[in-house]
């Protein structure tokens, strides 16, 4: 199994490609294929706060649906698909943008977007376990005791996190570093947590290195465990990504 781990998008498609290509990705038909049958695997948070959130769900989508592609939902994900569905949610902390652009497309294409996108998260796994077990995608990551589990407290770490039910000053749940703390042997990548460069830690691997906040989309070539990125287009955000441990 030969994969290229993409960490949270966020609507950054200019970078997306860039990334993609600089993988060895040919775009085809608006979508990259890679010569050597490589795959592209994702960890959630496809969309807010960038600007091409529909695109770059539309893409996602795509691919997945033509087997091409590995996703895991992540919590802004979930708050997409909820808002889809028509249930009442905050659209709030990034949902406005990926709203606003949703808005503006005409109601046979607003009809389109919104059964690709319900397509692709109810027929996603919660995590994935590839590899003979020896990866898994999870966006928050994932303790080692909740593995093959999907109970909802499970769900509810696998898209937030460890939290501790407190709030920063932006209204964000407080998290706990549960990769200090990870004993297991399978490797666990994720992403959730923007950090300045790719963080590798007891078997964990986080990837999002905050492209929506100025910093760089990553991606990890798997088995290899290389690091590759990109530049963001987007203004640095300060404070919001962090220091690798």
């Amino acid at each position: 199994m030969k994969l290229d781990i993409i960490g949270d998008l966020h609507g950054c498609f200019e970078e997306f490609y860039e990334l993609t290509s600089k993988l060895g990705y040919v775009w085809q038909a608006n979508l990259p294929v890679h010569p050597l049958g490589r795959h592209l695997a994702f960890v959630g948070d496809l969309t807010d706060r960038g600007p091409d959130s529909i695109k770059t769900a539309e893409c996602v989508c795509k691919l997945v649906s033509q087997k091409n592609a590995y996703y895991v939902p992540g919590n802004h994900c979930n708050k997409l698909y909820r808002f889809l569905l028509g249930n009442k949610v905050q659209v709030t902390h990034g949902l406005e943008t990926t709203v606003a652009e949703y808005e503006t497309l005409p109601k046979d294409g607003q009809t389109e977007f919104r059964q690709h996108f319900i397509d692709l998260y109810e027929n996603a796994p919660l995590y994935h376990v590839l590899d003979n077990a020896q990866l898994i995608i999870a966006h928050a990551g994932i303790k080692e005791e909740y593995i093959g589990k999907r109970t909802s407290k499970v769900k509810t770490f696998v898209l937030y996190g460890d939290i501790t039910g407190e709030k920063n000053p932006d209204g964000t749940p407080v998290r706990r570093d549960w990769a200090v703390d990870y004993n297991g042997s399978a490797l666990i990548v994720y992403g959730h947590t923007p950090v300045k460069e790719a963080r590798f830690i007891n078997r964990t691997i986080n990837i999002d290195t905050g492209a929506v906040f100025g910093g760089k989309l990553t991606a990890l070539r798997y088995p290899e465990l290389e690091i590759l990125s990109v530049p963001s287009t987007m203004p640095l955000v300060d404070g919001k990504l962090k220091d690798p441990i």
